[in-house]
């Protein structure tokens, strides 16, 4: 095993010997080895899913707010635009992660973003996760590098080759897992493993590294998981990160979990990562906007809201509309 990182950037984990990589020089999760295997997907594929006529049934719909009001006040607030996209301002500070206001092929959309990417013409950083399609779309960052070209782009390790031919003029940080960007003193910015992968084409698997961003100012801590199964990383950044403030954490596409459970989390082990990380309010994304497994699309919802009923999450658990200005 090999390891790398940025050597420009921060390591924050002392003992961290930067982020591994195999000999096909693919980037590893240590605990979790995984490389998408065909026969696997192909089973997965022609398999009977048992929730289909459920599925096919299902009347939730993720509901609109779209409320404005954000662009005309710098207070901090966090606004979902859907799946795993998210304004967020910290200390006049203005993001966005995970761009994807567009059909992505091959997939169903449920749910239309919440505004256009016109409205964000005032970015000082765009934040991306992972190369894959519903987190990294061409189009949306496109259009986002042409109305913010003083901007900076926030990613993982050997991102650059994608994202510069798209985003001329703008600068591209890269890290590795435990690693802290360059960014201004009133706000500080972590990337932290996840379990996932990583594929944009067909000879490029794990090659460019995926993760979880921390976002850090002197009275907020907010933690955004990405894409990512269970695994110990939710103990260690409650190491790093002992009073997170807010988790937002992925709950959808997780159906058949033996073989999601790999790349996405349930909504009950996203509980667990939840008090693991011990944070004081959990945010659910990555549902309800694109087909992407078996479950109904109502269903990692549901499944929150019995958990919460039954009173077995450990804090505050709050649903976003699309487009809701949450102020915190």
């Amino acid at each position: 095993m090999m390891y790398t990182q940025n050597d420009a950037l921060r390591t924050i984990k002392s003992d961290w010997k930067g982020t591994p990589v195999d000999a096909a020089h693919r980037f590893v999760n240590e605990e979790f080895p995984f490389v998408p295997r065909l026969p696997e997907v192909l089973k997965w594929t022609f398999q009977r899913n048992l929730q289909r006529a459920e599925k096919n049934t299902d009347p939730f719909r993720l509901v609109h707010q779209d409320d404005t009001t954000f662009l005309q006040h710098n207070k901090d607030c966090l606004v979902w635009l859907g799946h795993a996209t998210f304004f967020m301002r910290l200390n006049g500070v203005n993001l966005l992660i995970d761009p994807v206001f567009y059909k992505v092929p091959l997939v169903k959309r449920y749910a239309d973003h919440a505004f256009s990417p016109q409205l964000f013409s005032n970015l000082d950083y765009l934040l991306i996760s992972h190369n894959h399609q519903d987190h990294c779309q061409e189009r949306s960052i496109r259009e986002l590098a042409a109305l913010n070209p003083g901007m900076t782009i926030l990613t993982g390790l050997n991102m650059e080759s994608l994202l510069k031919p798209w985003t001329k003029g703008c600068t591209v940080q890269t890290a590795g897992w435990y690693q802290q960007y360059s960014t201004s003193d009133d706000l500080s910015i972590y990337y932290l493993p996840s379990r996932h992968w990583s594929k944009r084409s067909v000879n490029d698997t794990n090659k460019q590294l995926w993760g979880a961003f921390v976002f850090q100012t002197k009275d907020q801590t907010i933690y955004f998981s990405g894409d990512t199964g269970y695994g110990h990383h939710f103990q260690e950044a409650k190491g790093l990160f002992p009073a997170i403030d807010i988790a937002i954490i992925g709950i959808g596409a997780y159906k058949p979990e033996w073989f999601m459970h790999a790349n996405h989390i349930s909504p009950q082990d996203a509980v667990k990562a939840f008090h693991e990380l011990g944070a004081k309010t959990f945010i659910p994304m990555h549902y309800g906007t694109f087909d992407l497994s078996d479950e109904p699309v109502g269903e990692p919802a549901r499944a929150l809201q019995q958990l919460e009923e039954e009173k077995k999450i450990n804090g505050k658990l709050k649903f976003l509309k699309l487009g809701e200005n949450y102020e915190y």
